[in-house]
Formats: structure tokens, sequence, C-alpha cells
């Protein structure tokens, strides 16, 4: 492993001159950013570029670099990521190479027996990582900025120093180069369509209030689909930065992929592994923010008060104590924190932290086979909750509520869930929204929590402001 200490600069800023100034087919830029700055949960954010391996899943089929790879998904990532096993150094930052990327929540199917949706965009696939030997390492909380290269895929000790060497000369200068201009096109307000209309919505909450009168299930997450048309020369990143600026999150990413970007804003983490301690955090309880400070306090002390949102998430850390519990050691499942307080640039939402100590024997992709997709973005009981969502919503969900995040070449990981996130390929961008339902739900209370949550993300899409 080798590094190097440059001047600090904004991720974003970085970014953008990463892409004005590194090689002319520079691909793959992947930015996982703390655009909202917090001691722990914003404390890191890591930008890469230029991936030497790209790992992707469709249709059950795993393939390393363009050509297929046997086992099944999760056994074939182990694999391609054995080769390149390094420990870390603890005077960096926790990331310091290895795989970016996300896990469609669609992939969960192969995972557990649950139904196939109706319908399917074809906008991702299954599982997308790249192979990252290089990156810039941003600590917000001691003000630092490292430069990491590990020299893959060269093996030999003197190739990797060699290449380690050039890779952080090539990057350091790219740093060093000048930020370009932003975005000279206006972009108008897009067009959206969703899936539902506010009446077909409502019937959707009330069909999952009927499952859950009929001891079913005890809540479920429905969600809207929108989509609208991208004008020609859309500026996929210029709109990221904008998005951030608007809806700063602890998880916020940008990344390319061949024909797909993903921007994402998520404020809630998934999974969280470090020497062997697993967090996850899931979100449950959302009120609105308000202008006026003391009807702001209001909200919030309100959504505290809420026995309908706290029962909502006390179930969802009921159903992760569970998943944890499969793949954690025995005794080790534990909840610091219950319906704590966190606010956000448009909503205040309830989060919980359920934690627990990774058993022997397992590793970080054990953990993520044993737990995808998230229990606060699906219901209760888990699997029933999956089939129901198929059923009502009828597309893939595809990116929406899987999980975004690193893994790191020591066995490390830290993922999001993917919620708050925009799928753009060159025609067309799509946004999903939900929120969860239990037998309490209004349905016209639920189908409004849904337009909150977007309306952040639709707004950053027009330029002239944010940017």
């Amino acid at each position: 492993m080798w590094s190097r200490l440059v001047t600090p600069l904004d991720p974003a800023a970085a970014a953008s001159r990463l892409r004005a100034n590194g090689p002319r087919r520079l691909s793959g830029l992947a930015l996982l950013d703390s655009a909202m700055r917090h001691d722990t949960l914003g404390r890191y954010s890591y930008l890469a570029a230029d991936p030497f391996g790209s790992f992707r899943v469709r249709g059950g089929q795993a393939f390393w670099n363009g050509v297929g790879v046997p086992g099944a998904p999760l056994a074939a990532l182990k694999a391609v990521l054995a080769p390149w096993r390094t420990e870390p150094d603890p005077a960096l930052p926790p990331f310091q190479g290895g795989a970016i990327g996300y896990m469609a929540y669609d992939f969960g199917a192969s995972l557990e027996r649950v139904a196939p949706p109706a319908r399917r965009a074809g906008l991702t696939h299954d599982l997308a990582f790249d192979l990252y030997a290089t990156l810039v390492a941003f600590d917000h909380r001691a003000g630092t900025c490292h430069l990491i290269a590990t020299g893959f895929p060269e093996t030999d000790l003197g190739a990797r120093a060699r290449k380690a060497a050039s890779d952080l000369d090539v990057l350091e200068a790219a740093l060093n180069g000048p930020e370009p201009a932003g975005e000279a096109i206006p972009v108008p307000p897009l067009a959206w369509r969703s899936n539902f209309t506010a009446e077909s919505y409502a019937q959707a909450v009330e069909r999952v209030r009927d499952y859950i009168r009929a001891g079913d299930i005890y809540q479920a997450n429905i969600a809207q689909r929108f989509e609208a048309a991208l004008p020609p020369g859309f500026d996929a990143f210029a709109f990221y930065r904008r998005l951030r600026a608007r809806n700063p999150a602890p998880f916020a990413a940008y990344l390319e992929f061949d024909g797909l970007t993903v921007a994402s804003s998520s404020p809630e983490r998934f999974l969280r592994l470090d020497d062997r301690q697993v967090e996850t955090r899931p979100i449950k309880g959302t009120a609105p923010r308000a202008a006026d400070p003391a009807e702001d306090r209001a909200r919030a002390e309100a959504l505290l008060a809420s026995a309908k949102e706290r029962a909502e998430n006390v179930m969802i850390v009921d159903l992760l104590r569970n998943d944890l519990s499969r793949i954690c050691a025995p005794h080790s499942v534990a909840v610091p924190t219950l319906c704590g307080l966190e606010t956000y640039a448009g909503v205040h939402h309830l989060v919980s932290a359920v934690t627990g100590t990774l058993r022997e024997g397992a590793d970080g992709l054990d953990l993520l086979g044993a737990t995808f997709p998230g229990g606060s973005i699906t219901g209760a009981p888990k699997l029933r909750a999956m089939d129901i969502i198929t059923e009502i919503e009828g597309d893939a969900r595809e990116l929406y509520c899987g999980a975004i995040g690193w893994i790191g070449f020591d066995g490390s990981l830290d993922t999001s869930i993917a919620i708050r996130t925009v799928l753009m390929d060159e025609t067309r961008a799509v946004l999903q929204a939900g929120g969860g339902v239990t037998l309490l739900s209004d349905p016209e209370a639920e189908y409004h929590e849904t337009l909150i949550k977007a309306e952040r993300v639709f707004s950053a899409f027009a330029s002239g402001e944010g940017a």
C-alpha cells in the first residue's frame, strides 16, 4: 500500500478536476460522497476512476471483465476479490482500494424464494462492481486528503511499487489542474410520469392494509416509480452537484458505468463491516421540515411522539435483529439506538442502530447474502412483504432499495440503502420514492410522504440553483 498526503479539496470539486484533467478515456468515475458532514456517518468520502476490472451479474450469471465465471454470484465475487487481498494501513481512512458499485434490489430474488416482477426496464445489472487500484480518500473530521495506490493489477512487489508511484503522480497532477466551468446549457424542469396516480396509490395502501388485517404481514414499503425524458446533452454530473447542494446526505454517491449513471443522496446506511463489527441503521418514520424554526421543532417532536412511526421503526429493528442473528455470533446483536431523531435538508427521520459481531468463518459477502435486501425498505415479515411489493408495484425496482457502496481488498465494507437515488441513461431518468405502510397508515398521508421524499431530487434537475 502506498499513499501521499495532498491539499484537501471538496470531493465534488476533486471529481470535476479528475474528469477534466485525468486520462482522455477516463472511465468508471465513482464518488462516494459524505455531502452532509457528520463526525461518524459523514466522516469519509472516496473518489476513484479507471478501474482495472469489472464484475457484473445478470440473470444469475456472473462476468469478470466480460467473461463468464462459474458459481453463484456472491461466491463468484468472493473468488474475484481473493487474489487482491491486502491488509489495511491503520493510519489511512478505512477504504484503501477495492470494489465500488451496487447490488440491485431484484438481486434479492436470487437469495430468497420470492416472486419475480412483471416488468423490468433493464437499466441495471443485478450486481455491478468495478475494482479500483487507486483512489482519493477524504477524512472530513481530520481535514486531510490522501491519495492511495495498491499497484494492482501488478502482482510482483517491485512492479506494484512502480505502478503505484506512477498512478499517484497521474492522480495528483489531475487534482492540481484547473476545475472546469460549470454546465452551460440551461435545463428546464422535467416532465415526470409515475406508475401511480394519487387514487391508485391510495388503493395500493388499502391493499397492504387488507393483507395486514388478514395476518399476512405487519407492514410493507410501497413505492412510486417516476420517469422523465432527458434533454439532449444533459450533464449528469452537473445534476449531481445540484442534488448534493439541495439535498446533502451522508451516503451520497455518483457512479458512472457503460450506459448508466447513478446519482444518490441517500441518508441511510445499510451495512458497515469493520474488523468483524457490523452495523445497520434503518430509517422508519418521516416528517417534512418547516421553514419556521418553531414549527420545524414541533414537527420533529411530533415525529418522536408518533405511535405509528415508532411502531413501524421497532418492527423493522426486530426484523434486522433477526437478519443479523443469522450471520453474527450468538448474543452479540444489540440495539444501541432506538428511534433516534436525524434531521436532513427536507425531512426529519427516526433512525435506529442495530449492531453485532460477525461470526467466525464468515466474511462481508456472507453478511450481504444473509441480510440483503434491507428490511427497512421491504417490510415484515420480509419475504412475504417482498412478494406483496412485487404484486402491487408491478415494475422491478432495479437499483432502488438495493445497496450502493464499497468492499475493501481487506474484506471491510460500507454500503447505503439506494433511496433518493436516480438512474440515468442517455435518454431518460428514473426515480422511485416510497414509504412504509402499516394498519395505522392514512392513504393520503402516505402518498404525500412519497412526494416529499422526491421533491428535492426533482428540483435539482432544473439548472440555475444550487450548482
